[in-house]
């Protein structure tokens, strides 16, 4: 809060004052911009991503930061057209606008893979600017950061710099070619210096000019470099401000607790014992659950904990197990989805022949940081603070939950202790605005416990896959893979009443579009019966069907008696992919004898983004231990390596995780797992060191959030069979071997 003092609908304030006499710049695509949200304070035309103020250069970076760097990288984007110090950039969220809308979010659902740069690929790619833009979903996910901002925040910086230089040539009476910008001040050939600050006024005087030509990348001095994060200082003193950190006068804490068969009613409650406690004030119903509000959040806690109910049952199958037999029971005609590959015909197929099947359960996204949000109706006005990676969602939620126009609603988008798609949804938006309705001039401040968090979902979902293939004079004949699960984005549009019509393509997301060249090659999406409430989880479909893909591949590789890298290989010709693969092998020394261990390798093509991933393992009296991990990626365009090699190794762990431990069991309609000592993250001496290897000969630019975890399973998954001869063909892996 300390540089935000008010962020209305279409006003800014930093600190205590108006940028009276600041400037903004930024860029759009289209001749009819949405309304420039921080217009309205008295400065002129300007637009939305630059602000200028006495004080210094404000970067407006819209996307949420949970942890994964996005906004430093942002910031980069902007400063390096700019020619701005990085020790002068600061950084502000910004609020829920529709200028912000994420232009890259639906190109990842055109039907063509990723690696199809042709031109009917490429129209439809550039044609889903168009609806982006008018649904106006300003989302952070799906890897699409970068991609989105790559060109248009660099064309922010660099209309900012024109706008300035010219500004200095009008004063100084000479021609804006004989100027230059270096370290945050246009410089004239005599030396004269003046500081953007003392140019922000003139330049908001006149029209913006058009976007100059971007640095070529041999002219960057940020770009392509490990820059300090933004939010480094901040993170090490305590000094972030997430949503549980705001205090305001009055203020009131409240827990919640839900019918534990998700979405099913409450019948009846009792708070009697509750309202006996210290600290507790009120219990207020909210239909299928309570919030409980206190003097502090361990009160409410304790208050919850107190009140009995009377919850009705679950409307879904009561039991994992009766939850696969819904999905196996999917695996039928008349439950497909899409047969987005469809390749030969992978019936003719007669030379050696395998048929395996694979599950995944259920898994939770389990962030450090609980579902949190702060709220404060005061005099019909809303304010709220809430870690979301869907700004305009939450505004829209909060609005409607507190009974007033949106236009009514201030939403700060605070720093997120992770995110991995649970914070795209407004539950806690929800509850948080409920509460300040009831409760109007009192700021509320809602904290999930762990408990809460983990048995409410939204989750992955439950999946299986069924495969049948086989090889040939060394090579894969047919490949005929189908996949059974259900659908993310039904349960999700259902949520937000958002239509969703036609094919799910999460379903087989992660498999479809694998680059490989084998001759008869089909995948089939089934869509299983709804069940429990289903979200975006790190790298979504792709979580699981990499695990599937990548599995059913080291299969027939084995079944083929080859090397699995080799055999890998052998299959496709798409360079970056080969690369990937190539570079993993020098780096883990594939191939050389290693004594009581084994490596395990998986390839895996995510948001654009080809992955190979190597681990070892070794067995040892106390369990099988990592003692290795190795990863290469193809980015395209490596805008900070060092915060690349994080996500990727972050990536890793988080897939490692689950692949280990990771599950959601259900038992009489509600969630068994409760807390981390119950779904068990990877522990420090678990973990192996993981080395990261960054390529860049992709065309494109791509995310790099997620793509990092779908290897990560199957990787490990073919360790093991190599160093055991036992196949793994369901998650978690802990339920077939004891690991150390």
């Amino acid at each position: 809060m300390s540089r935000i003092g008010t962020i209305a609908r279409r006003t800014f304030l930093i600190g205590s004052a108006a940028i009276l006499g600041g400037v903004a710049f930024g860029t759009y695509a289209y001749r009819k911009p949405h309304a420039n949200p921080i217009a309205g304070a008295g400065i002129g035309a300007i637009t939305p991503y630059v602000l200028i103020d006495p004080q210094g250069v404000t970067i407006i970076t819209p996307r949420a930061e949970m942890g994964q760097g996005i906004q430093s990288t942002l910031a980069a984007l902007v400063a390096e057209e700019l020619d701005l110090p990085w020790d002068q950039v600061r950084v502000m969220h910004g609020p829920p606008a529709a200028a912000y809308y994420n232009g890259a979010m639906l190109q990842e659902g055109v039907p063509f893979a990723p690696t199809d740069e042709g031109w009917l690929a490429e129209t439809a790619r550039s044609a889903m600017a168009i609806p982006a833009k008018f649904l106006a979903l300003q989302i952070t996910g799906g890897s699409t950061s970068i991609p989105d901002a790559y060109e248009k925040m660099r064309a922010a910086g660099a209309v900012a710099r024109v706008a300035l230089v010219q500004a200095a040539a009008r004063r100084l009476g000479v021609p804006a070619e004989s100027l230059r910008t270096e370290g945050g001040a246009v410089i004239g050939d005599d030396g004269t210096r003046i500081p953007y600050t003392e140019l922000a006024v003139d330049a908001a005087a006149s029209d913006l000019p058009d976007v100059p030509p971007l640095k070529s990348r041999a002219d960057w001095t940020l770009l392509g470099t490990s820059l300090p994060r933004t939010d480094m200082v901040e993170k090490s003193t305590g000094t972030a401000i997430f949503a549980g950190d705001i205090r305001l006068p009055g203020m009131r804490f409240a827990t919640v607790r839900m019918n534990p068969a998700i979405g099913a009613a409450m019948t009846g409650f009792d708070a009697a014992a509750a309202l006996t406690l210290p600290g507790v004030e009120q219990v207020i119903e909210l239909g299928n659950g309570v919030a409980v509000v206190g003097s502090t959040t361990w009160a409410a806690m304790q208050g919850a904990a107190a009140v009995t109910f009377d919850w009705a049952p679950a409307a879904y199958p009561g039991t994992s197990d009766e939850m696969r037999s819904q999905i196996a029971a999917a695996f039928t005609a008349d439950t497909v989805d899409s047969i987005p590959r469809d390749d030969g015909d992978v019936g003719q197929a007669n030379g050696q022949s395998l048929q395996a099947e694979y599950h995944v359960p259920p898994l939770a996204h389990a962030t450090m940081e609980p579902m949190q949000a702060t709220a404060h109706l005061q005099d019909g006005h809303l304010t709220v603070w809430v870690g979301t990676q869907a700004p305009g969602l939450a505004q829209q939620a909060a609005a409607k939950a507190a009974g007033i126009p949106e236009e009514n609603v201030t939403l700060h988008t605070t720093q997120m202790g992770g995110g991995f798609g649970r914070r795209s949804e407004v539950d806690v938006t929800v509850h948080a605005a409920t509460l300040a309705a009831a409760l109007p001039g009192i700021p509320v401040l809602v904290t999930w416990s762990r408990e809460e968090d983990m048995t409410m979902g939204p989750f992955r979902p439950m999946a299986s896959a069924r495969l049948s293939g086989s090889v040939r004079d060394g090579a894969i004949e047919a490949f005929d893979l189908a996949i059974a699960a259900p659908s993310i984005m039904e349960t999700f549009g259902e949520r937000f009443g958002i239509p969703m019509a036609g094919p799910d393509s999460t379903l087989s997301q992660g498999a479809w579009e694998q680059p490989y060249t084998f001759p008869n090659y089909r995948i089939t999406a089934h869509r299983a019966p709804r069940t429990v409430p289903l979200g975006f989880w790190r790298s979504v479909g792709a979580s699981h069907n990499g695990f599937f893909h990548d599995c059913a591949v080291d299969e027939l590789a084995h079944l083929a008696g080859a090397d699995p890298l080799a055999f890998r290989l052998q299959h496709l010709t798409h360079e970056p992919s080969r690369k990937v693969l190539e570079a993993v092998a020098e780096m883990s020394g594939w191939g050389n004898p290693r004594p009581n261990r084994a490596l395990g390798v998986a390839f895996s093509l995510s948001f654009g983004v080809p992955t190979a991933e190597v681990i070892e393992v070794e067995d040892t009296e106390s369990g099988i231990r990592l003692t290795g991990a190795w990863a290469a990626v193809d980015v395209g365009t490596a805008l900070d390596p060092r915060n690349i090699e994080a996500q990727v190794s972050g990536g890793m762990v988080f897939g490692l995780s689950a692949a280990i431990n990771g599950q959601i069991t259900f038992a009489g309609g509600h969630v068994e797992q409760q807390n981390f000592w119950d779904y068990e993250p990877l522990r420090l001496h678990q973990c192996p060191e993981i080395q990261v290897r960054i390529l860049e000969t992709g065309v494109k630019i791509r995310g790099i959030g997620e793509p990092g975890t779908p290897p990560a399973a199957p990787a490990l998954a073919n360790a093991l069979f190599a160093l055991t001869g036992t196949r793994a063909r369901e998650l978690p892996l802990s339920g077939s071997f004891r690991f150390a």
